[in-house]
């Protein structure tokens, strides 16, 4: 299966630097270099139908007004934070991307159908052959 590619548009991706949480000593004290990115997908160029499906994704990243907020502060570096948290952006776009595979609905089949209720029924045999031995 190959991967639909839609790009983000760097500029209607809004991207601030803020101070990391977490140790790190004087450096997480100084230095902003955590990325706080948001997008905001109502008003990007992406394709209608997957404005729709991102928007109807349960995602804790997506605010109710449809704004994505993504925290990335895992390096020291601010550049490889900033392309840490696009990575993240394209990769939840690329998921509502691949539509999912129409489902058929199906029958059992007749012989599935009696295997089961033959196993239903030697298990409740068996079960029933665990309970007290009377008449003794």
């Amino acid at each position: 299966m190959h991967k639909p590619a839609i790009t983000i548009v760097e500029h209607e991706v809004e991207i601030s630097a803020i101070r990391a949480q977490g140790a790190g000593g004087q450096n997480v004290n100084k230095v902003s270099s955590a990325i706080h990115l948001r997008f905001d997908i109502a008003a990007s160029s992406l394709p209608e139908h997957i404005k729709e499906r991102l928007q109807k994704l349960n995602d804790q990243r997506i605010t109710k007004d449809g704004v994505v907020v993504i925290k990335a502060q895992t390096h020291r570096s601010q550049d490889k934070n900033k392309g840490e948290a696009m990575q993240r952006l394209q990769e939840l776009v690329d998921s509502v991307a691949v539509l999912p595979k129409h489902r058929r609905p199906t029958k059992p089949t007749r012989s599935s159908q009696r295997k089961r209720l033959d196993s239903k029924a030697t298990h409740g045999n068996l079960k029933r052959a665990r309970g007290k031995i009377s008449g003794i």
